[in-house]
């Protein structure tokens, strides 16, 4: 009974289901971060025009009807999407699994945009008479809707909502799906993040007015974190959702084992609205492994936030370094430089990507660096060749957002 009720205390990782714009499975996604394979293409969006995007290729129709992806929106076929999977991978059995004991936490970076510009859009064909408004955009836009479409589509009478974090939202869902299961709220937390943030115009709109948003004439470069070049972020959709369980309901059904959830943190810069505050960054790093039981030195992958930004690559280093001085044998690496940013998709995709290496041994580089910019200069950063790494035990893996949001979640090999 003991052990029981020490492992009713652990979370473990036991099914993933993702699409990306280099990979619709795990598999797909890690042999391309291994060959170094971009998935960032050209794309036009109204009113911006040409531009560059990480876009998705899912089957829309796998798991909906074109009725329901009509009704519902992108994130939500996106989330059902990867719901769907990650029950499949985990070789649960979904039809004796009581739905109302499952839980659905997704993290969004924003959601309702694409609805109301395409409605707004529309409208004006009819000298904007809102008569003609749809009267769908209510349930399409309400800040749940990704989770919601999941609860609708899978019959989960369980708790369902996002949770908002800017584009450390992938991170704090996952938090959120541990913390359910460790409070008994749930048995099956289906926890992760999503994003259709390449269907709103404002998006690219607004981060091309602050000489953010990156361009390249190849578009498979253009995503180019640490290096001296860097144009700013490439912008792109997708969505990861993990199966998360009790180590003690894992073991009992013979489950496969990604990883362990061992350390997490989330903390508030409380400086900035968009500028990145270093030391916080650090105390959340911090916090994390000391939850965890680890040391710095343990940590043999970090996988970074940096998107391309001038400012945001170089304090994220500023906090890598104090954090990680002298730590020899830890690897850093970097996933937007292969798929562009993902927001609110962005820090799970990123570990996922990463979950491969406790048995395959590789750190993914980050791609697309020429010249390192000496700012960024970390200990142990791969670049753009994959590198082995010798055992992986423990990944950890930052993600930072705007109003200085920072999540970090620590992972173990079981």
């Amino acid at each position: 009974m003991i052990a029981e009720s020490a492992e009713n205390q652990r979370i473990v990782i036991t099914g993933v289901g993702l699409t990306s714009p280099n990979g619709d499975s795990l598999s797909a996604l890690r042999e391309n971060l291994l060959a170094g394979r971009s998935g960032v293409s050209k794309y036009s969006i109204r009113y911006v025009g040409d531009t560059l995007a990480g876009i998705c290729e899912f089957d829309e129709l796998k798991y909906q009807k074109r009725k329901e992806v009509r009704r519902g929106t992108r994130a939500g076929s996106i989330s059902v999407f990867c719901a769907n999977e990650a029950i499949g991978d985990s070789g649960i059995d979904w039809e004796n699994t009581d739905k109302s004991r499952v839980g659905i936490y997704l993290g969004v970076t924003e959601h309702g945009n694409v609805e109301t510009e395409n409605e707004v859009y529309a409208l004006k064909g009819y000298d904007y008479d809102t008569s003609f408004w749809s009267h769908h955009h209510n349930p399409r836009t309400v800040a749940n809707n990704p989770a919601g479409e999941v609860s609708l589509n899978l019959g989960i009478t369980g708790p369902h909502y996002t949770i908002g974090a800017a584009c450390a939202a992938g991170n704090a869902g996952l938090i959120q799906g541990l913390q359910m299961l460790l409070l008994g709220d749930c048995d099956v937390a289906l926890a992760g993040g999503v994003s259709e943030s390449i269907h709103t115009f404002g998006i690219f709109a607004s981060f091309k007015s602050q000489g953010a948003l990156a361009a390249h004439e190849d578009p498979t470069r253009a995503s180019r974190p640490f290096d001296v070049d860097r144009s700013g972020i490439v912008v792109a959709e997708g969505g990861c959702i993990y199966v998360l369980e009790r180590l003690s309901d894992a073991k009992r059904r013979g489950a496969k084992i990604y990883g362990e959830i061992v350390g997490y943190a989330m903390n508030s810069d409380a400086s900035d609205f968009v500028l990145p505050n270093p030391a916080r960054q650090a105390e959340c790093i911090r916090l994390a492994l000391r939850r965890a039981g680890l040391k710095p030195e343990e940590v043999d992958i970090v996988s970074t936030h940096a998107t391309g930004t001038a400012s945001g690559d170089a304090q994220e280093c500023l906090a890598l370094r104090e954090v990680f001085h002298g730590c020899e044998r830890t690897r850093i690496n970097n996933t937007k430089s292969f798929i562009g940013h993902a927001m609110g998709a962005a820090g799970v995709l990123e570990l996922g990507g990463n979950l491969p290496s406790f048995e395959d041994r590789m750190c993914h580089a980050t791609i697309n660096v020429d010249q390192l910019d000496p700012e960024c200069e970390v200990p142990g950063l791969v670049l753009n060749e994959a590198r082995e790494s010798g055992s992986v035990n423990v990944i950890l893996n930052n993600s930072f957002g705007m109003l200085g949001t920072n999540s970090v979640l620590i992972v173990k090999k079981f």
